[in-house]
């Protein structure tokens, strides 16, 4: 239902107490999630962007009950994906004459999962949309953050930043505003969103942060499309991508590993062990890859300074949880990082090698060729771990 933010500015989005799963299955939301929509009513009534297709007919008919949808002179879709953009079929079924303010990249992106021609006006970065009453909507083009057609809209006057996926995350709840939920959860999901959605792009998040920041624009509050509007020291998130987006990391060594009977296991305890004792500053987390989530392990290897990586043999190869997030690992592009690998084997021995080899070509700086223990490790090999482990920790101080 309508939520008034200003006097001519309301949130008409959706809160999703129920999602636990996101792109697919790809991002754990242990949080849920809301998506996120905005209504200005100025002189002309503007929609700036929708919810996620499977409330789209609930969205349309909450803005008719509010007396919103005959008054509607335009909608800005900021984002083709289909969670901002998947009411926009119902919304324009029920309004055709509507026109859909975009860019370029957008019209292409939403033709191709609609499959509509409706009426679509491109704009770029400078392009203005009058709202009336002395007040306009600027655009501002976000490639990358996520997507291709990713866009800001300024709103001058009340000094509103629409910015899409950026400085979003997924937290379902009732309260609009960053400075009504819990901080230490609102920053955790912050962190988490960025580690395993926007890494990838941290050279044109940097860019595009500066370039905003440039025009020394006054920002009152950034409505995002996912989670809480930041009204509190708004450019508090912005200042926090500042940090993400240049290699980012923390006093923190993550290890990462699954194993089969055990052996790896004995392994990755022995060497957090002697880590820590190592180095008592350092935090050092440890992620049984195959019965952890791997969002919440993504995060951590983001947030650290190095990692540890270990599987057993298997076939000649690794096994397939340890395979697999070394391919996200592989496609989020961490930087700055130092790594090693780890593991047990029975006869040929190739995961750490196979390990060691990803860790490299996904940029990550291997320290050494890694640690190995023949079947399951005994004492000697317990203390040969340890004796690792406080090598490591002085190798990535």
């Amino acid at each position: 239902m309508k939520k008034q933010m200003t006097a001519t500015v309301s949130w008409v989005g959706k809160v999703d107490w129920e999602l636990t799963k996101f792109h697919g299955d790809e991002y754990s939301t242990h949080k849920g999630s809301t998506y996120n929509s905005y209504v200005i009513e100025e002189g002309k009534t503007v929609l700036v962007d929708t919810v996620w297709k499977p409330f789209a007919k609930e969205f349309v008919d909450n803005l008719e009950a509010e007396g919103l949808l005959g008054k509607l002179d335009a909608v800005i879709a900021q984002h083709a994906e289909i969670d901002h953009s998947g009411a926009l079929p119902e919304l324009l079924r029920r309004r055709p004459d509507l026109p859909v303010y975009c860019t370029a990249n957008g019209i292409k992106s939403l033709k191709g999962h609609y499959h509509q021609d409706w009426d679509f006006h491109p704009v770029k970065t400078g392009d203005e949309f009058d709202l009336g009453n002395g007040k306009k909507l600027v655009f501002v083009e976000a490639p990358m953050l996520h997507w291709p057609d990713s866009m800001f809209s300024y709103m001058t006057g009340d000094a509103i930043l629409f910015s899409n996926d950026a400085f979003g995350q997924h937290l379902a709840t009732e309260r609009l505003y960053n400075d009504l939920v819990d901080q230490d959860e609102l920053y955790d999901e912050c962190v988490k969103y960025y580690a395993n959605i926007l890494t990838p792009f941290s050279a044109l998040v940097k860019a595009k942060i500066e370039q905003v920041l440039s025009l020394k624009l006054p920002v009152n509050m950034i409505a995002t499309s996912h989670g809480v509007i930041w009204r509190k020291d708004p450019t508090q998130i912005v200042l926090k991508y500042m940090e993400w987006c240049q290699d980012y990391k923390e006093d923190r060594i993550t290890i990462l590993y699954d194993t089969m009977w055990e052996g790896t296991r004995a392994l990755a305890d022995e060497m957090a062990r002697a880590i820590q004792e190592a180095s008592p500053s350092t935090t050092v987390v440890s992620h049984c890859l195959s019965k952890f989530d791997k969002n919440d392990a993504l995060t951590d290897v983001f947030r650290s300074k190095a990692i540890l990586v270990g599987s057993p043999t298997i076939g000649k190869g690794i096994l397939t949880a340890v395979a697999g997030t070394l391919e996200e690992i592989k496609g989020l592009r961490f930087k700055g990082k130092k790594a090693a690998a780890f593991g047990c084997y029975g006869w040929s021995g190739e995961s750490v090698k196979i390990i060691g080899d990803a860790l490299r070509e996904s940029g990550f700086e291997v320290v050494d060729e890694g640690i190995r223990a023949l079947w399951n490790p005994d004492t000697d090999a317990l203390k040969a771990a340890r004796d690792y482990g406080k090598a490591f920790a002085a190798k990535v101080k």
